[in-house]
């Protein structure tokens, strides 16, 4: 199998996009085109983790299928229809390197163009063939015997001697036990499984919950209803956004010299390596603070609301988030802060500081299953126990890529891999590991990778303890960043250039290994 190189790859996606339309649909694949069952490698999930994955195993000539729930490729970008639903990771940054898009309409995408960029991507570089739609994975078991995964799906078994796992870590919707929540007659969904059927107009609507989604939702949605109540837990931190058109003019640039947005890609991973670096510095902290409280007081004059929506705990403690109509949206008239939902009684939603609110639609906007990804309970491992039994609620991998009992698994965007940066370098990274990890196999007459107990322990033990002095552990506040245990099990406590470095290589020596019959 002949291997790309980095010019000839951004050469061919270049002049495939510019003969394609940048939001068209992935075409049409016949999922049952092929009665094969048995592959090399098995990637789970049609997400960017799932799509690198294909492209870099086409790339070093391994035999896979990614399967896929859906009909449709886009991960998290597919699933989130919400209005205003946008990338808070600038567009040029928040894609591959290998595959740059220079018509980005916005320096910060919105949805339906980056989910456009997701299948643009898969058909560029030629993976759509090996994508079997319609096909959700129930369970991955590891067959010790034959040295085999046996994935089962909706739509048969499949077999594969190694596994990617990418259905990434944004990817259940948490919707509380409230209580009387059963007696609310009227709609009520996730913000990422918006109900467009649902007619907002001239309601009375309450929104539970106070993150990314919301900030993005609730200023587009505010203007056309009669009243609007947030019911907020805890105040996030809101920067400015510095999002604006791309001219044509640039769009021009970027396509013509293409090392211009190289040359702006590295600017924005600089300025967010800063961005993590400074979270660690408390008086740059709260130089941070500072703006994100000008940016509150710009748009709200009442004092009573600004004292509701300014955090009491250090910013980084929770995810920042960026909006410039958030705070404006707040201060309109038909909008009221309340605290966090205390229960429901009807039509009635009670907060906790006992405020009532008549709402005729409820939408949640309560993040994902982050600290505890949903996958685990579904993969099964050499000792017959799921990775969740293993997990136990306190989740950890080697370099967030490969977990114990699980010989010959890897996760992408697995636990302790979230900074703040662009996901698609902390998918790059993990590639180059997972696909150099079966290169190597492959060169070596490796059957099987079995991660061992010394390194997962030692890496572990050295990750948590530099968490403990970082503002996720320490900045005063309780997030998804914690699972259950209190345990920080989703934050990387270093710079994203250290991660980088740790999975440029795989050394054989943190795995048993067994030779090929």
């Amino acid at each position: 199998m002949w291997q790309l190189g980095r010019k000839t790859e951004v050469v061919l996606f270049l002049s495939l996009m510019e003969n394609s339309p940048g939001q068209r649909s992935q075409p049409a694949v016949d999922s049952d085109a092929s009665d094969r069952r048995d592959f090399d490698v098995i990637v789970v999930g049609g997400g960017f983790a799932g799509i690198g994955a294909a492209i870099r195993l086409r790339q070093a000539g391994f035999d896979f299928v990614l399967l896929e729930k859906a009909s449709e490729l886009g991960g998290v970008w597919r699933e989130n229809t919400y209005p205003d639903c946008a990338c808070d990771v600038p567009s040029s940054f928040y894609s591959f390197s290998f595959a740059p898009k220079p018509d980005w309409s916005h320096v910060f995408a919105h949805q339906p163009e980056i989910k456009g960029y997701a299948a643009d991507t898969a058909r560029a570089f030629g993976v759509t063939d090996a994508i079997r739609f319609g096909h959700e994975m129930l369970e991955a078991r590891w067959d010790p015997a034959a040295s085999r995964w046996q994935v089962e799906t909706d739509r048969g078994r499949f077999s594969s001697r190694f596994v990617v796992m990418a259905s990434g870590p944004m990817h259940v919707p948490v919707v509380p036990e409230l209580p009387g929540l059963e007696s609310f007659t009227g709609p009520s969904f996730h913000s990422a499984k918006w109900n467009h059927d649902v007619e907002l107009r001239g309601k009375r609507v309450a929104v539970i919950g106070t993150g990314a989604s919301a900030i993005q939702f609730v200023p587009a949605i505010q203007p056309e209803v009669e009243q609007m109540a947030v019911f907020q837990r805890t105040a996030p931190w809101v920067l400015p956004k510095l999002d604006a058109p791309v001219s044509p003019a640039w769009q021009e640039r970027f396509r013509r010299h293409p090392v211009t947005q190289r040359a702006l890609r590295a600017v924005l991973y600089a300025q967010f390596e800063f961005l993590n670096w400074s979270l660690g510095q408390p008086r740059l902290r709260r130089r941070l603070e500072r703006a994100a409280i000008a940016n509150a007081y710009r748009s709200i004059k009442d004092e009573a609301l600004r004292s509701k929506v300014v955090p009491d705990y250090a910013i980084g403690c929770k995810r920042v988030l960026q909006s410039n109509t958030w705070y404006r949206a707040l201060a309109q008239p038909n909008v009221s802060v309340l605290g966090g939902v205390e229960r429901v009684e009807g039509g009635t939603i009670v907060s906790a500081d006992g405020a009532r609110f008549e709402a005729d639609v409820v939408v949640f906007a309560t993040g994902f299953r982050v600290s505890n990804p949903p996958i685990a309970e579904r993969i099964v491992g050499a000792s017959g126990r799921t990775l969740a039994e293993q997990w136990n609620g306190r989740p950890e991998a080697f370099r967030g890529t490969t977990v114990a009992d699980c010989p010959n698994c890897f996760l992408m965007l697995g636990p302790n891999l979230y900074a703040f940066s662009s996901a698609f370098v902390m998918i790059e990274a993990q590639l180059d590991y997972v696909v150099g990890a079966l290169l190597e196999a492959r060169k070596r007459g490796v059957a099987t990778l079995s991660l061992r107990p010394g390194p997962l322990a030692a890496f572990n033990s050295e990750l948590q303890a530099a968490l403990g002095t970082t503002v996720f552990n320490t900045g005063g506040c309780t997030s998804y960043f914690l699972d259950r245990t209190g345990r920080n099990s989703t934050n990387w406590p270093w710079t994203v250039t250290k991660l980088r470095r740790g999975l440029r290589r795989v050394d054989l020596g943190d795995y048993d290994t067994t030779p090929a019959h």
